[in-house]
């Protein structure tokens, strides 16, 4: 039996799905377009993710599918006070572009305004809405926005607070968790850096939601693993994508990127070739004896091998040397000499490397459970002068606002290209004709050398300086 066989057939949300009750055991996959319906035997109906609410709707509003939609728990909001900062063109076209679809992604470069295209999309839309950020900084930054902006006091969902409103905050995390209780309360949902979302658990948050209207966020959409492509059926195609080769020099500042060559001291090349060694000879010997083996089969093996552990070990002790090198720490002195007086930003490759340069030269320095309080002193110390320099591992890549900075020294991090393109954003916000500059020092001869090239490959980091200091 078929859905177009009845009348008035219930369809509620129902813990991050569709129900559909009372339709029969006939599938009706095909009488909804093609949706995947899975028959629930325990409660004697059809489900299928909530996501797919968007691909009912205009059948159900047109009399073509005779179903009690009793799915949409959203409803209109009235902004307090609007107080949208006024659009540049680019902006403009993002939010035009978006409004002709209601769900799609949006490309722009870090510093071109992604936040205002997704307040201003807010107010026209003035529907519920949720907005999903990667951490607990940007959750609470854009919490301050939509109040500024909207006077709208959101609701939060996350850091142990659980305060749903019409308009709320979340993070990913809580979102992929909680989305099952509150996916049918908000008509649009935003989800800012959304390159996160086609994680593993992560993409819940979309599945589960059955909000009509979305939006994705993110300057660099692209990730190792190939997920970026579930972004499609997870939040929409993509609308609108900005070059930063059209904003360079006009919305963002022009900017020079520097690459400065250091080398291992001979005490940390002669531990640096032992370690290379071991690994070599290891993944030699394993090769011979199996083809397909890997760095993946490695990782499976570390819980009941020792060998593999020891292998373990020594990797992350390579790539130690080369984020933790000494020279690194000489070139770092004479950059900041070089550019004393001016806000500086110190991107490493590991929580270690932060705090050695932390105490070195006695700076902060901002790491993933460094407390919100400390978080705030530090940026607005870097924005006062109280501190001259601000250290970050991978807190800092994305999202959160920060002072007015033109200088950042890169002295490790990952081979993604957008880590890369992330960091360099951090410094590309225009004032006036000041010009930025971003200093790689990188390890010569070692895998930090591979890693820079693999950064270094977007036409972002064209025309990169070598500059020896």
């Amino acid at each position: 039996m078929s859905v177009s066989g009845h009348r008035h057939v219930p369809l509620r949300f129902d813990a991050g799905t569709l129900l559909l009750k009372g339709a029969g055991k006939t599938n009706p996959n095909e009488a909804t377009g093609g949706i995947p319906w899975q028959w629930d035997p325990r409660v004697a109906a059809w489900r299928c993710d909530a996501r797919h609410y968007p691909d009912l709707a205009p059948a159900i509003l047109a009399g073509n599918l005779p179903l009690d939609d009793q799915v949409p728990a959203w409803q209109p909001i009235h902004w307090p006070q609007v107080n949208v900062r006024q659009l540049r063109p680019e902006q403009i076209k993002a939010v035009s572009a978006w409004l002709a679809a209601r769900r799609g992604c949006v490309i722009m470069p870090t510093g071109t305004g992604k936040t205002e295209v997704a307040l201003e999309i807010m107010r026209q839309t003035a529907v519920s809405t949720l907005v999903v950020a990667p951490v607990r900084d940007l959750m609470y930054q854009w919490h301050r926005r939509i109040l500024e902006s909207l006077g709208y006091d959101a609701g939060i969902v996350g850091d142990n607070t659980f305060r749903v409103q019409p308009v709320s905050v979340t993070t990913y995390d809580s979102a992929c968790i909680h989305m099952e209780k509150f996916g049918d309360r908000f008509g649009l949902i935003v989800f800012d850096e959304c390159h996160h979302l086609p994680g593993a658990m992560r993409r819940d948050a979309a599945a589960q939601s059955a909000a009509p209207f979305r939006l994705g966020l993110t300057a660099t959409p692209e990730r190792g693993d190939g997920r970026h492509v579930d972004l499609n059926w997870l939040i929409g195609p993509t609308l609108y994508e900005l070059p930063l080769s059209e904003v360079r020099g006009a919305s963002l500042a022009e900017y020079d990127v520097v690459r400065v060559p250091v080398h291992l001291s001979e005490e940390e090349q002669t531990r640096y070739d032992l370690l290379s060694r071991d690994l070599r000879d290891y993944f030699v010997k394993r090769t011979q004896d199996d083809k397909s083996f890997t760095w993946e089969k490695l990782c499976r093996e570390m819980m009941h091998s020792p060998e593999a552990r020891r292998m373990n070990r020594a990797f992350r002790a390579k790539v130690a040397i080369e984020d933790r090198a000494e020279e690194k720490l000489r070139i770092l002195e004479d950059l900041f000499r070089l550019h004393a007086g001016e806000p500086v930003l110190v991107f490493v490759g590991s929580n270690a490397m932060a705090r050695d340069v932390s105490v070195r030269f006695l700076v902060p320095c901002l790491l993933s459970h460094t407390r919100k309080e400390e978080r705030l002193d530090y940026l607005r110390g870097l924005e006062s002068g109280v501190y001259p320099v601000l250290v970050a591992n991978q807190v800092l890549d994305e999202g959160v606002d920060l002072p007015e900075v033109k200088t950042a020294i890169v002295i490790g991090g990952q081979a993604s290209t957008r880590q890369a393109r992330q960091r360099l954003g951090r410094i590309l916000r225009r004032s006036g004709n000041a010009r930025a500059v971003l200093y790689e020092v990188v390890c010569v001869e070692t895998g930090d050398e591979d890693r820079s090239r693999q950064r270094r490959s977007h036409d972002a980091y064209s025309g990169t300086r070598t500059r020896r200091i």
